[in-house]
């Protein structure tokens, strides 16, 4: 039996980056619509048809309204600027085209595409798949596994990139994929204006995670640190384990594969 390989796309992601590889060369049609999200969105997912042969596809699309994110932490992506006009203009003509492909679309109210993707993901896992979450987000590393892979496309001709564990570790320097989270706690995350630690940057964030293990050890420990790092970390304790949780990518979303 040929393996079962499941590849699931992160949409929002893959469009915003396909209409920024195209800004200073917007793709725009006879009519002066802009298709340059559409056109690289399609593009992607061709390539990844023909080359890849996925035996098993699926989309996930963030929802229209809040998250539980946006519960916990009320700025959860408030320093996002709106969406561009042109990408609000593209998606559902992206919708027809994954409709016309047949390939199932997959939207799940109070959850990102992360969550979803990632719950399905873990269960894909579980009954056999190799799974490949196709996005350029790299908070996607803290779900890799022996059989769980981020898959990155190509964007400007360099070739696709295929992270595992080993690669994870490598690009975070840390030792195992799941401090990732505790990494974004730690420095926080500009893009989802998730905080951190003021002061704190990848670099920090790594050699302490060799001394500690973790966040919540690092916090057990601060009487081990010095000067303005020891007074920052207890000043921001809260914010650093709310950090954390805004980062970590939910498994358990309500949704069977």
């Amino acid at each position: 039996m040929s393996e079962k390989r499941l590849f699931l796309l992160d949409v929002h992601a893959l469009v915003y980056r396909a209409h920024f590889a195209f800004i200073n060369r917007p793709l725009i049609n006879s009519k002066g619509f802009n298709t340059s999200a559409i056109t690289g969105f399609t593009r992607t997912l061709w390539d990844l048809m023909k080359n890849q042969q996925p035996t098993h596809l699926a989309v996930a699309f963030d929802p229209s309204g809040p998250t539980f994110r946006h519960e916990m932490m009320e700025s959860y992506k408030a320093n996002r600027e709106e969406q561009p006009d042109d990408i609000r203009a593209s998606f559902p003509y992206i919708h027809q085209i994954l409709q016309a492909f047949k390939i199932p679309i997959i939207t799940i109210d109070n959850y990102e595409a992360d969550d979803v993707i990632g719950t399905l993901a873990k269960q894909a896992e579980q009954e056999g798949y190799k799974v490949y979450m196709v996005t350029p987000d790299k908070d996607y590393g803290q779900l890799v596994s022996d059989n769980i892979f981020m898959y990155k496309p190509s964007r400007k001709g360099d070739g696709v990139e295929i992270l595992g564990v080993p690669e994870i570790c490598e690009k975070w320097d840390i030792q195992r994929v799941d401090q990732v989270i505790d990494m974004l706690g730690m420095q926080g995350d500009s893009v989802d204006n998730i905080p951190g630690i003021p002061g704190i940057g990848p670099k920090t964030a790594a050699k302490l995670l060799k001394t500690y293990d973790s966040l919540e050890n690092l916090l057990e420990n601060t009487d081990q640190l010095k000067g303005k790092q020891k007074e920052k970390v207890e000043d921001n304790r809260e914010i650093a384990l709310l950090s954390k949780e805004l980062a970590r990518i939910k498994i358990d979303v309500p949704i069977q594969f």
